[in-house]
This record gives structure tokens, sequence and C-alpha cells, in this order.
């Protein structure tokens, strides 16, 4: 696993090519098995391969998911605030789980922060994918993991970048 963390990175560009059914598949399995408190479950997902609705949601925020239209895969990671007073954190687990599966299959991914940011001064990012995806109002948009055959590489994180010094026992 650590080695596994060590190389997975932030990717951008991708390959003009598809992911096959059984890869997309696997990764929703392993988005539904991660842990929420309570087990209260209160994700959801949609699952995006339509290059056109993947341009629309790319101009969800600013320039910051524009990279967005050219993935062949984007999962919009959704949940009920109803059902969990700690959603957020729930789909976020969920997110991480989503990419570091992705990365386990040879795949690249990046995270595009949906929730508290803005799509224009009179609406939200949320509102946004909302009205472009036909949520209903009870769920909320948390973010959106965009996913491909990576068409760039990154070094690998070394364990001397560590920052130990964040870690603190028994006491701070």
């Amino acid at each position: 696993m650590l080695e596994l963390l060590k190389s997975r990175r932030s990717i951008r560009k991708y390959e003009n090519k598809s992911i096959e059914k059984n890869q997309i598949e696997e990764l929703m399995k392993c988005a539904l098995l991660s842990p929420t408190s309570k087990n209260s479950r209160p994700w959801e997902f949609i699952v995006v391969q339509d290059k056109d609705t993947l341009e629309k949601l790319s101009h969800s925020k600013g320039h910051g998911g524009a990279f967005l239209k050219d993935a062949p895969l984007g999962i919009v990671v959704l949940a009920d605030p109803s059902k969990s007073e700690v959603w957020i954190e729930d789909a976020s687990i969920a997110s991480t789980i989503i990419h570091i599966s992705a990365h386990s299959m040879g795949l690249g991914s990046c995270w595009i922060q949906i929730r508290g940011r803005n799509h224009s001064d009179s609406l939200t990012a949320s509102e946004y994918v909302k009205e472009t995806l036909n949520i209903p109002s009870n769920l909320e948009v948390d973010a959106i993991i965009a996913i491909g055959y990576p068409a760039e590489e990154k070094r690998s994180r070394n364990e001397d970048e560590l920052l130990s010094e964040k870690i603190h026992y028994e006491v701070y």
C-alpha cells in the first residue's frame, strides 16, 4: 500500500482511449465498499462517459476542471445530507477509494472540487452540476473524479519528502 500511495499522483492529461466496462464496474464496486459513518452510505455516484456531458461538466467551476473534457470518464460523487451529518467526509472517503483503486488498475485520476465552489457569480458549481445531470434537489455534489489512461508521467513521491514534523505522539 505504501508504494501505491507514493506513486499515485494527480493526472490531468489522458490518452484518447476508453476505459473498459469491467474496469468501470470494478471502480464502482470499490466506491460502494467505502466506509461510512454508522454504515449510513449516504453517497451516490454518476458515471459519465458521454463526451458532450464531460465537456459541459468541465465548465462547472472556472478553469479548475477544464481537463475533464479530455478524460474518458468522470465519476460525480454525491451524497444525501439527510442520511448522515458527516456526508462530506463519507463522500470524500469514497472519492479517495476511487483514486487509489484507479491507480491500482493503471489509470490516472484527478479530483475536481465542486462543493463550496462557484460556477459564476449567480450559480454555485454544485447547482450547475445538478442542473446539467438532472440531480434531485435533496442530493449535494461533493466532487467529480476525472479518470483515464495517463498521458503524462509524474515521479513517485520520495519518503525523504514526507513531513515527519507533522506527526505528534501522545500530545502536541
